[in-house]
Order: C-alpha cells, then structure tokens, then sequence
C-alpha cells in the first residue's frame, strides 16, 4: 500500500540518526516497522505540519520533503497532544523537497483553520510571511462567520480566526522586541570601543 506524506530533516536531508538522503530515490530497511522514539523504520507525517513537532525550524534550518511510504506501515499517534497520523514505514521514497516558498503558500492557500494555528506555532515566520498571512487570513474577516459542521458547530472558525490573529500579533511583536535588542547590543559595543 502507498501512502504520501512529509518528512522533515535537517538542512541536507539529514536525518536525526546522521543518515543522507536524496531527493527522488528510494530507501529500504530489513525491519518490521514500529512507530515511536524507539521506532524502526522511517517516520514521516501525513501532514506537513505534523513533522514540525520532531524538527522544528525555530531551532534551526531544516528540510521538509514529500515521501511516499512503499512498504509496511505501522501508525502512531499522541491523542493527548492531538497528533495523528504519524507512521513508520520500511520502505520510503523521498519524491520532492519542498521549498520555503511552496510550504507557504500551501499554508495559506488552506484558509483560517487549526492546521494553520499549528503550522505559524512550529514554523519561524520572517516579518513579511507574518505580515502575508495577517492579510490573507484573519485582516478583512467578519467578526462573524457561520459555518456548520455535521454536528451544528459554528464558533469553531471564529475561535480559529481570533487564535491566528493573536499568534501573528504576537510574532510580530517577537520581532520587534528582538530588532530593538539588537540595535541595544550594537549600542552597548559601540559605547565599549
């Protein structure tokens, strides 16, 4: 059975255990898959967002690649922290690494919805991305959306738009206030020359 998802690396499609991989080839492990720290096989995520929990790239730069699991699988999932759909597999193939630019635009093209708030959470926004998804997600939005699910539930998206709104403010602010700690440092060496 295949299944697409994501992989995320370090720079260089590295993985956390030193192993290189390239774009377009597949890899394959003697293992019956198991999901976890102490997993066997390749992990990945069925959605992009997801990977950001095991590299996030606030902590440094990573590589984030469309895989296609080709072999066994074996599913994870943190119901407590609200992950699913993580796997193992023993057979990959690392079909496409994403630019930053391609990830982006996949975020904002979704709309104001809880896999965006996870996203803008894990994923180091620069001041113009922030300033991108400010417009397109929550600038012009009525205070107001009705939106029903089966269950009749339509506060959901509201609550959404408003989470996201406060994430970007507060990024923004983030930056602000480490642009004004910089300019003070520089300040302080220039006083000390």
């Amino acid at each position: 059975m295949e299944l697409k998802g994501y992989k995320a690396f370090h720079k260089g499609l590295i993985n956390r255990y030193g192993e290189q991989f390239e774009e377009g080839q597949t890899y394959e492990k003697d293992v019956l898959p198991v999901f976890g720290n102490h997993g066997r096989g390749y992990h990945f995520c069925e959605r992009l967002e997801d990977t950001l929990r095991y590299f996030p790239n606030s902590e440094e730069e990573i590589d984030i690649a469309e895989v296609t699991a080709l072999g066994d699988l074996a599913e994870g999932e943190d119901e407590y922290d609200g992950y699913y759909d993580m796997y193992s597999t023993n057979k990959i193939r690392i079909d496409k690494v994403l630019t930053r630019e391609e990830i982006i635009e996949m975020f904002l093209k979704m709309g104001p919805c809880s896999r965006v708030f996870r996203f803008i959470n894990c994923f180091e926004l620069d001041e113009a991305e922030i300033d991108t998804f400010y417009k397109t997600m929550v600038a012009d939005q009525p205070k107001t959306i009705k939106v029903y699910t089966e269950k009749g539930i339509e506060y959901e998206y509201v609550y959404i738009i408003d989470l996201i709104r406060k994430k970007l403010l507060q990024l923004k602010e983030n930056i602000k206030n480490k642009k004004t700690l910089d300019i003070n440092k520089q300040k302080l060496k220039t006083k000390e020359k």
